[in-house]
């Protein structure tokens, strides 16, 4: 089964609560603060990997997700960080969000971006040891890692592409010119996934991709080979081809305006793309008309049959030329990583009588063990005034009595906050 487009579900780890302990110490009640920290959630990484070809084990298991940090303990002994959630796609993949958005264009082998980042471990009582608090009783608690969900999008790598009308012998022709052995019928649109093949001639090679059949109004997702459009992207030359039996309703002059129009239509780089015209079904004896009306409009197509092997050794050389001339000329394809914004570090919503402070920021300042301690609240009401938390609430309109939540701590505003 081939695969080229599948949503995965995608979580990194939680990470790891710190802890708070002390080392009893003779005329220290409390002692020193050795409560060790806990360790960061695993990240989820994507990598263009040449040992994976598809994507069907995605298919078959859509959902991953990386390890969690583990918890601190005392002694000062940290947790584990948690171990990473690797995944190999195809070279060729594309990353988007669910809303078309590209993450990431995987399109050199070892390429990886991280899409999902794992939850920070929370500190120990040793890591919040400060001046104004020299033997905190209360530890950090571990952040939660992030549930999100993205499209992985194949887009084959061959160095030409077959396109042209369905039945027009695209299959046929691969299926001589190399091993592969495409579905092969007389009737339309019996490709219904895009087919690679090794072509080797004489000292040459390169990797020929047969298109399922493209018709008027593909790029608008009219027939079957506007899903696969997109693999045509990666070629670097085309190779349109034309079949001037009677089974076409268009002959070869409106097949090639149809066929440049559609993939200019999909994208408009396609049109400037190295491109190999070639008259296929030699062997019918009709092609003569279909060539002269072909010379009129200055295309000097390829003549050839997949059947009899007449012309197909030249035309071979031609694909060749075309893709070696693509090779010298075009800048290689770097790939792609998309670098957002950095995200503002909280923001505060009125919901009905409620306030609603969200973000990293103001959720890991109140992340606290037991937020009943005095010492324990004392330090998150300075942690979220010095994150500017209070005076952007002032700011808000919130007034002394109002209920504040962040995350599932709810507490009442107040000016001394």
């Amino acid at each position: 089964m081939f695969v080229d487009q599948i949503l995965v579900h995608l979580r990194s780890g939680d990470g790891g609560a710190g802890v708070a302990s002390f080392k009893r110490q003779r005329g220290k009640p409390r002692g020193r603060a050795e409560g060790g920290s806990g360790g960061d959630g695993g990240n989820v990484i994507i990598f263009a990997s040449d040992r994976v070809g598809t994507l069907l084990d995605y298919q078959r298991r859509p959902h991953r997700r990386a390890n969690n940090g583990t918890h601190g303990s005392g002694d000062l002994r940290h947790g584990r960080v948690g171990e990473d959630e690797t995944l190999g796609v195809p070279v060729g993949t594309v990353i988007r969000d669910p809303d078309g958005t590209v993450i990431a264009d995987l399109a050199q082998p070892g390429q990886r971006v991280t899409v999902v980042k794992g939850g920070r471990g929370g500190k120990g009582n040793a890591a919040l040891v400060s001046r104004a608090n020299v033997a905190p009783n209360f530890a950090e608690q571990g952040e939660y890692g992030e549930t999100r969900d993205f499209v992985f999008e194949l887009k084959l790598l061959a160095d030409a592409a077959l396109i042209g009308y369905p039945n027009a012998g695209k299959s046929t022709f691969v299926s001589r010119v190399s091993a592969a052995k495409p579905k092969i019928a007389d009737y339309p649109f019996t490709t219904l996934e895009p087919n690679l093949g090794v072509v080797e001639i004489d000292d040459r090679r390169f990797v020929l991709a047969d298109i399922p059949g493209l018709i008027e109004g593909a790029a608008d997702g009219k027939g079957l080979g506007h899903a696969f459009l997109r693999h045509a992207e990666r070629a670097r030359a085309l190779v349109v081809l034309l079949d001037p039996s009677p089974l076409q309703e268009a002959d070869c002059l409106e097949q090639l305006r149809v066929l440049r129009f559609e993939l200019a239509a999909h994208n408009p780089a396609l049109a400037a793309r190295a491109e190999v015209v070639a008259v296929s079904k030699l062997d019918l004896g009709e092609v003569d008309s279909t060539v002269d009306r072909l010379r009129t409009d200055g295309i000097e197509p390829y003549l050839f049959s997949a059947v009899t092997g007449d012309g197909v050794e030249v035309l071979l050389h031609a694909i060749a030329d075309a893709v070696e001339r693509a090779e010298r000329d075009a800048p290689p394809d770097e790939g792609f990583q998309l670098h957002r914004p950095v995200p503002p570090t909280f923001a505060i919503e009125r919901h009905g009588d409620r306030w609603v402070v969200t973000g990293r920021l103001a959720e890991r300042a109140v992340a606290l063990d037991d937020l009943t301690k005095p010492e324990a609240a004392d330090y998150a009401a300075r942690r979220l005034a010095s994150a500017g938390v209070d005076s952007a609430l002032r700011e808000a309109g919130a007034m002394p009595g109002d209920e504040v939540q962040i995350g599932e701590i709810v507490f009442e505003f107040s000016d001394d906050f």
